[in-house]
C-alpha cells in the first residue's frame, strides 16, 4: 500500500530531497508505510531511507540523515494518511443508536479505530482490528491501548454487541497482555445484563492480568430516543450500590497485588447510591477521566487548592455558571466556598435539565444549547453566562445542538465565558480572571 504525499514543508529534509506533493511513499528503512503510525515510528531515526514513487512511475530511493525525532517533512490529505474505520458492533447500549434525528453529521459516525485508541485515547472493541495492527502494536510496544470490554464471557459479549466475532475477540485483550502491551478497559454495564455475577466474573479474569491497568465500570446511558431499540433500564439506587461493592472488592484486591487501586465505578454509580464520592488518594493517577471516574473528586481537590490561592476579584461580580443535573450539588458546594471567602462575588448555579435527550441524561458534557437558552431565558444571569468547555465541541464554538456560543449570547444577552474542566478553571472564572 502506498499514500500519496499532499504537499512537503519548506526548507524540511523531504523538500531538500526534491519529494513533491503528488509522489507516493512506498517505504521506510524497508517497512511499507499504511497510515500515521507506521511513518511516524519509522520516521524517528536518524538515518531514514525512503522509497518513493515519482509520479512518473518511476521509483525512487531516498536517503535522508537528520536528528533523531526530528519530522522529514510530509503531509498528508488526511491526518491518519487513511480513513477512520467505523464501527461494525451493534451494541444494544450504544448512545450513538439513541440519538434523535437531525444532527450533526459527524455526531452519528461510529469510531472503531485502533489508531485512535492510541493517538487520541479512544476505545475500541477489538473486533475491527487487523493481525497487521495487532502485530504492529506489539512490535512498536505501542501503550496504552484503550479497550471496550463490556463483558469477558464471550457468548455474552456476542448477544451484547450483536457481532459474532465479539467473543473471539477478547482472545486479542489477552494476547495483547500477555505481550507487555498496557492496557485500559471500560465496561458499560446494563442492569440485568452484564452486572452481578456476570460482573464478578469479568473483573476476576481482568485482574489477573497485571498489564490490565485500570478497568471503568460505567452506566448504561438511556436517551428518550430509544424506539425501536433493546429494552434497558436505568440503574437503581439498590443496585448501584451493589456494582460499587463488587468494585471496592477488586479495587482493593488491584491494591494487594498491585500496590494501586485498577477497578473503579463511576461516578456517576456513587451519585444513583446516594453514596459518598471516595477522596482524591483513592483514583491515583485518574487514567479513568474521560470515563467519569473520579471528575467528582479531581474537581473538588483543585477548587479547594484554587480558591486557597487565587485573589479576590477586583471588583463586585455578579455572574451564573451552569452545570449538568449530575454535578450540580459539587459546582453548588464549591460556588458557595468561593462567596464565602470573596464577599463581593454573586453568582447563581443553574442545573440544566437535559429535555433535548429526553431528561434522563444528566452529564454536563451532553447539555444543549436550546436546552440552556430555554431554562435561562428571562433570568437574572449577571454580566456573565459561566459555561464548562465540556458541553461544547473541541473548537469550543457549538453545543451538541448546534446551537452556536454566539447565538447563545444573543438569546441571552449575556457575555459567555468558556470555563475549562477543571477546578483551576473554575475559580479563576468566577474570579474573573
Amino acid at each position: 500500500m502506498a499514500v500519496v504525499v499532499s504537499g512537503v514543508v519548506a526548507g524540511s529534509a523531504a523538500f531538500k530531497a526534491k519529494i513533491e506533493k503528488g509522489d507516493e511513499l512506498l517505504k521506510i528503512n524497508g517497512n511499507e508505510i499504511m497510515d500515521v503510525l507506521d511513518y511516524r515510528f519509522y520516521q524517528n531515526d536518524c538515518k531514514v531511507v525512503l522509497l518513493i514513487q515519482k509520479q512518473n512511475g518511476k521509483q525512487k530511493r531516498i536517503v535522508i540523515r537528520k536528528d533523531e525525532d526530528d519530522e522529514i517533512g510530509l503531509l498528508f490529505d488526511t491526518y491518519l494518511m487513511d480513513k477512520q474505520r467505523s464501527c461494525k458492533n451493534n451494541c444494544i447500549f450504544c448512545f450513538i443508536d439513541q440519538l434523535p434525528k437531525g444532527m450533526r453529521d459527524t455526531l452519528y459516525f461510529k469510531d472503531d479505530d485502533s489508531r485512535m485508541s492510541f493517538l487520541f485515547g479512544n476505545y475500541i472493541t477489538l473486533t475491527n482490528i487487523t493481525e497487521h495492527e495487532i502485530e504492529r502494536i506489539i512490535k512498536m510496544h505501542i501503550s496504552p491501548v484503550n479497550v471496550s470490554v463490556h463483558t469477558t464471557n464471550p457468548e455474552l459479549r456476542v448477544k451484547m454487541m450483536r457481532n459474532r466475532f465479539a467473543g473471539e475477540a477478547l482472545n486479542v485483550l489477552w494476547r495483547l497482555c500477555e505481550a507487555g502491551i498496557s492496557v485500559n478497559c471500560q465496561l458499560v454495564l446494563c442492569p440485568g445484563w452484564n452486572d452481578g455475577e456476570e460482573l464478578v466474573r469479568s473483573l476476576e479474569d481482568l485482574t489477573k492480568y497485571e498489564n490490565i491497568k485500570s478497568v471503568a465500570c460505567v452506566p448504561v446511558g438511556l436517551s428518550g430516543h430509544r424506539g425501536g431499540l433493546c429494552e434497558l433500564e436505568p440503574f437503581t439506587e439498590e443496585n448501584a450500590n451493589e456494582v460499587i461493592d463488587i468494585c471496592e472488592k477488586y479495587a482493593a484486591k488491584t491494591n494487594e497485588l498491585y500496590n494501586e487501586n485498577r477497578v473503579f465505578a463511576a461516578d456517576e454509580f456513587y451519585l444513583t447510591a446516594k453514596r459518598q464520592m471516595p477522596d482524591a488518594e483513592y483514583y491515583g493517577d485518574f487514567v479513568q477521566l474521560e470515563n467519569g471516574v473520579g471528575m467528582w473528586a479531581m474537581l473538588k481537590m483543585e477548587a479547594e487548592e484554587a480558591l486557597y490561592d487565587i485573589e479576590a476579584p477586583l471588583e463586585s461580580r455578579k455572574v451564573t455558571c451552569i452545570t449538568g443535573q449530575a454535578a450540580s450539588k459539587l459546582i453548588n458546594h464549591i460556588v458557595d466556598n468561593a462567596k464565602k471567602k470573596w464577599h463581593n462575588l454573586d453568582c447563581s448555579v443553574y442545573s440544566i435539565k437535559n429535555n433535548f435527550f429526553g431528561g434522563k441524561i444528566t452529564v454536563a458534557g451532553l447539555v444543549t444549547g436550546s436546552d440552556i437558552i430555554e431554562q435561562l431565558k428571562g433570568k437574572d444571569i449577571g454580566e456573565e453566562l459561566i459555561v464548562p468547555s465540556v458541553m461544547l465541541r473541541h473548537e469550543r464554538d457549538m453545543f451538541l445542538d448546534s446551537v452556536t456560543v454566539e447565538e447563545l449570547e444573543q438569546a441571552l444577552n449575556v457575555k459567555v465565558r468558556i470555563c475549562e474542566n477543571d477546578g483551576w478553571s473554575l475559580i479563576s472564572a468566577l474570579a474573573g480572571r
